[in-house]
């Protein structure tokens, strides 16, 4: 076994997005080929209704998928082929866009007036970007959960893991989509099949992610002073860890434990327009895009 190594820790970003909806990006809008075939990695978390209820209203989306994980709150959607839909805490929804699709996603939070979700873009392949857009709505409930001896407890929402299979399928990036909790002190590996680009996103406590090069007493080395002890190297709140190559990764949970996801999928590797919400192959088939945006056939009808 490998261990792969940390190519990159890096904070998400401060964003703005739909009609004034504060939230954190990760990565996204930049070079589409560091984590193909993912494109984009938002964290939408907030306390304060305001900042996220005027949500994502009316917008297009081709050529690509969407992945949105709610953790609290709800997040009622609707679409111009006339599906409507709540997400609540733990659901999933994977949405095909496709040959084209209009629809809003409007947070509606928690009783307590909490939001907490992610939104991950993948990319389709140039044979799949005209299909039929289709969604899969996953609840809770239905969503796997192992938890080991240890305690360490993963969510399996795409993929298969320790034995599991998540419930979305038919992906085209084939991806391993697994929401990992790690109890206080606990180092586990996880293996990751080497053909895929791969990422972890911590959202809550710290952790190191040990590279093979430096082990993980080093990573982890205390300095006791009295009763304060420091821990070096830990990736904490709202921290996007990019991996190389490799066919596991190591995680030892800081001393109030971590919860992060790790997303891998296997790259397309073609070439790609992009503007906004509408991913392409080309230049001219990004704007054959827009000008069926503007003169109202960008939907395309069913086959």
């Amino acid at each position: 076994m490998s261990i792969r190594p940390t190519l990159e820790t890096r904070q998400a970003v401060p964003a703005i997005e739909g009609a004034g909806v504060k939230l954190h990006r990760a990565f996204g809008f930049q070079d589409p080929t560091e984590l193909d075939p993912f494109l984009l990695f938002d964290d939408f978390r907030n306390d304060r209704p305001q900042d996220f209820q005027a949500g994502f209203p009316w917008h297009p989306h081709r050529g690509i998928e969407t992945i949105t994980y709610v953790l609290s709150g709800t997040v009622e959607h609707s679409d111009s082929l006339g599906n409507t839909g709540t997400l609540g805490a733990g659901d999933v929804q994977w949405m095909t866009a496709g040959s084209g699709i209009l629809h809003q996603e409007m947070p509606k939070g928690s009783p307590s007036g909490q939001m907490h979700g992610f939104q991950l873009w993948g990319n389709l392949p140039a044979d799949q970007k005209m299909t039929a857009p289709r969604y899969q709505d996953v609840l809770s409930a239905d969503i796997p959960e192992i938890i080991d001896d240890d305690g360490t407890k993963v969510r399996v929402i795409v993929g298969s893991f320790w034995g599991r299979t998540g419930p979305v399928d038919g992906i085209a990036a084939d991806p391993q989509y697994l929401d990992i909790s790690i109890p206080p002190g606990i180092t586990r590996s996880f293996g990751i099949d080497t053909y895929r680009r791969a990422f972890a996103y911590v959202f809550e406590g710290q952790a190191a992610f040990v590279d093979a090069s430096q082990p993980t007493g080093v990573l982890l080395e205390k300095e006791v002073r009295g009763q304060e002890v420091n821990i070096r190297d830990m990736s904490g709140n709202r921290t996007l860890v990019r991996f190389g190559s490799g066919d596991e990764i190591k995680v030892q949970a800081g001393p109030e434990g971590v919860r992060f996801l790790m997303i891998s999928g296997a790259p397309i590797d073609e070439p790609v327009a992009w503007h906004g919400p509408i991913v392409m192959n080309t230049r001219s088939e990004l704007e054959q895009a827009f000008r069926e945006l503007r003169n109202g056939t960008f939907i395309q009808p069913a086959h």
